[in-house]
């Protein structure tokens, strides 16, 4: 996942259609989320990774089909980013509601969205549609998306959740840390735009 949300999509769409492949396989993405979230609440480790793994392999597909056959859409670059939170927050929900966990990283994660989503608004006001992807936002949500998995595959018993624990911990401070850094440069970047607008505006 790229931190697609907080950014203006770096394609031109190819297409106005919304029933596409790659469009359908977002859907499909959407529709596993409260599956995924069912599996772990239930303790149902080992499907919930197979749900999750599954979600990233249509994730590939739908971008690699919608590049190659020029199926890029708006929709479908709506969708994406829209599905990837939600797996983001549903294991952070998950996790935290087992004990894996503690609140307040869910907490600090949330706020970093609230923050982001406020930021966004203020620049559609003033007319601006988003801003530029940030690699620093890319790296973070990359982290992030590996990050939740391995911790719940690192409550397997044995040698496999011995090594995957502190792996998946590495990658979610890792996340952690460069999702607040790429939310202040998005917030540099959009400051002049901004006071831009306000200048202009009095």
């Amino acid at each position: 996942m790229t931190d697609r949300r907080a950014a203006a999509a770096d394609e031109v769409p190819d297409t106005d259609r919304v029933l596409t492949v790659p469009n359908i396989l977002s859907v499909l993405r959407l529709l596993g989320v409260p599956l995924f979230l069912w599996l772990i609440l239930r303790q149902d480790d080992g499907w919930a990774l197979v749900v999750l793994a599954l979600s990233g392999v249509t994730d590939y597909l739908d971008g690699k089909i919608a590049r190659h056959f020029h199926l890029v859409s708006r929709v479908g670059q709506l969708l994406d980013p829209i599905a990837d939170r939600l797996y983001i927050v549903s294991t952070l929900l998950g996790l935290a509601v087992r004990d894996i966990i503690p609140w307040w990283i869910v907490v600090l994660l949330l706020a970093r969205e609230a923050l982001m989503a406020l930021l966004m608004l203020a620049l559609k006001r003033v007319g601006q549609i988003g801003l530029p992807v940030h690699l620093v936002g890319k790296g973070a949500t990359l982290n992030l998306l590996y990050a939740f998995p391995v911790i719940l595959l690192g409550q397997m018993p044995g040698a496999v959740g011995t090594w995957a624990l502190p792996i998946g911990w590495a990658f979610a401070w890792w996340g952690i840390v460069l999702y607040w850094v790429a939310a202040a440069l998005y917030a540099v970047q959009a400051a002049p735009l901004l006071r831009q607008a306000r200048g202009s505006q009095a």
